[in-house]
């Protein structure tokens, strides 16, 4: 096998994130829904998103801050302290690109995007309501990674509060895959299904 090799320091910031976000694939994505303190329901899609424990469940999202600002999701998250994650499956997919437009905080996005902004009684934040998984999260902690006098991130970390799942997705807690049907993120503007799928047995 041949080998290119890239040394960070030697790469500008485009070509940072075309291989980070090439090679780490697919990701899942994470609709993130808020609502802000005048009370506009946000919502935005993140792929830089995963879940990184079980007991207690905690999700995470990262945004990018670029010359200082600070996008709705976070800042509403930082006002409230609440937020929800949708999965988005394959039906969701134009809605889903739609509300990824920037927009100003006062516009909705779920309803530009043709979508329901429910709340689901346990976290002052709404989520989709046509989507098959709507998770509620309360803010625990933010990390902050890069220059913050240019591009950096800032990475919060949720504690589920509450999972509501379409119950034709589910036997018991266990979740079919290929009837979830969620989106993830490839490079550029390609996506991939979870409806491919192999299984392999863990070794004893």
């Amino acid at each position: 096998m041949e080998r290119t090799s890239f040394l960070v320091e030697e790469l500008d910031t485009a070509e940072l994130y075309k291989l980070t976000t090439g090679l780490i694939v697919p990701r899942p994505i994470g609709w993130i829904g808020t609502r802000s303190t005048e009370g506009v329901a946000n919502l935005a899609p993140y792929s830089f998103f995963n879940a990184v424990a079980t007991n207690p469940p905690v999700l995470l999202f990262s945004t990018g801050i670029f010359d200082g600002v600070i996008k709705d999701s976070l800042q509403n998250i930082r006002d409230t302290g609440v937020f929800t994650a949708s999965l988005v499956d394959h039906d969701l997919a134009v809605a889903m690109n739609d509300s990824s437009a920037t927009l100003a905080p006062e516009v909705d996005e779920f309803e530009r995007a043709g979508l329901t902004a429910t709340n689901f009684g346990h976290v002052e934040a709404p989520g989709v309501s046509e989507a098959k998984a709507v998770i509620e999260c309360n803010a625990i902690r933010e990390v902050e990674f890069g220059d913050k006098d240019g591009l950096h991130h800032v990475v919060t970390f949720g504690e589920v509060v509450a999972f509501h799942v379409d119950s034709n997705v589910l036997d018991g807690t266990r979740v079919d895959p290929v009837q979830l049907d969620a989106l993830g993120r490839l490079a550029g503007m390609d996506y991939t299904t979870t409806r491919d799928q192999f299984r392999l047995d863990r070794p004893n």
